[in-house]
């Protein structure tokens, strides 16, 4: 009569030769030395330690990460009266949307959300296009003073904008050095037209010239997607009859359209946020970024009629996390439509790995 084979303890999953990972294991360990087997239990207690670990430090990260989001949610709904009640911690215990309307109107929220988007999307796209093909050139031809001019993009990402901001305004408000000549040729009125102060040409220029804000760097992640590609991609178009130029549309802009929209999203929320080069060369347009920044003056304005009123900082942080969410909101949006070809851009982009 033949012997009856061992069941496996119930709940094990079976595996080789009837076996259970359990009984596996336990035969592998009878054939292990003492120091072989410290280091396997070692190893067994890290595995089931680590996740709970890992569990904590991601928490944490998040807490770090969301709290002033979370925070200013709470602030923006909740009735002045709440920031007065010591119960009152996350949850308002009066929800309301004054706070949100009466910020909205004093920054005048939707005309200025109007003039950003024009300033913003524009700039974003026509620099995307100018460092693209800056990229494209640096990646993929040869050309003299390559090298130097390689390292003036390097310069272009280290050195801070402040550095250039006053040179900039005299070329654009003088233009270039020519309004002079042509208001004493033709007169002061029409001399008056080249002041480019106050115009969108001074934030689309700069784009136009791949020069805009933040633009080494684009340039930079381009050539490195670019120096990616196979050669061999070329090589195909240019026996099927492409020019340089028809290589770049027809070939390398598909293969790199993950890259364009990581470039872009990168480029909407530097624009997006910027205030410094706007406050430089507006002083009649208005930002959500320039908004945000004379907040406190405008919410005087818009509920005292004065700038002049006495508030205190903590009778304010309910109009100013208002505004910050107004400001946050339009990027939050994009980015959840946006998050996954943004992740898959990041990764082919060269910016990691």
């Amino acid at each position: 009569m033949a012997k009856k084979e061992k069941q496996p303890e119930t709940g094990e999953k079976v595996i080789g030769n009837g076996l259970s990972k359990k009984e596996i294991k336990r035969i592998r360990m009878s054939k292990m030395d003492k120091t072989e087997i410290a280091y396997m239990r070692r190893k067994e207690a890290a595995e089931k330690v680590w996740p709970f670990f890992r569990f904590l430090i991601l928490f944490g990260l998040c807490f770090i990460i969301l709290y002033p989001l979370i925070y200013m949610v709470s602030c923006a709904f909740r009735a002045q009266s709440d920031m007065s009640d010591p119960t009152v911690m996350w949850i308002p215990r009066h929800l309301t949307l004054d706070i949100i309307k009466q910020t909205a109107n004093a920054m005048n929220f939707w005309p200025t959300l109007g003039t950003t988007l024009f300033l913003n999307i524009g700039c974003s796209l026509v620099q995307v296009v100018t460092c693209a093909i800056t990229g494209y050139g640096f990646a993929r031809f040869r050309f003299k003073f390559k090298d130097l001019l390689f390292g003036v993009v390097i310069l272009m990402i280290l050195v801070p904008h402040q550095i250039i901001s006053m040179s900039q305004y005299t070329e654009f408000r003088y233009f270039f050095g020519l309004q002079p000549m042509i208001a004493d040729a033709f007169g002061s009125k029409v001399g008056s037209a080249f002041n480019l102060i106050d115009s969108p040409l001074t934030m689309y220029l700069p784009a136009l010239t791949a020069n805009g804000i933040r633009a080494g760097l684009m340039i930079f992640i381009f050539r490195q997607f670019f120096k990616g590609l196979p050669k061999e991609l070329e090589d195909a178009a240019y026996l099927d009859g492409c020019g340089p130029f028809q290589t770049f549309i027809k070939v390398m802009v598909p293969n790199a359209a993950s890259s364009f929209l990581t470039v872009f999203l990168f480029s909407v929320v530097w624009y997006w946020n910027d205030y410094y080069v706007s406050s430089t060369f507006f002083t009649n347009n208005s930002t959500i970024a320039l908004k945000l920044k004379n907040l406190d003056k405008l919410l005087l304005l818009e509920l005292f009629g004065t700038v002049q009123a006495q508030v205190t900082p903590r009778e304010q942080i309910l109009w100013m996390e208002a505004g910050c969410l107004l400001a946050v909101t339009p990027l939050l949006v994009m980015y959840i439509f946006l998050q996954k070809y943004f992740t898959e851009g990041i990764e082919r982009s060269g910016l990691v790995g």
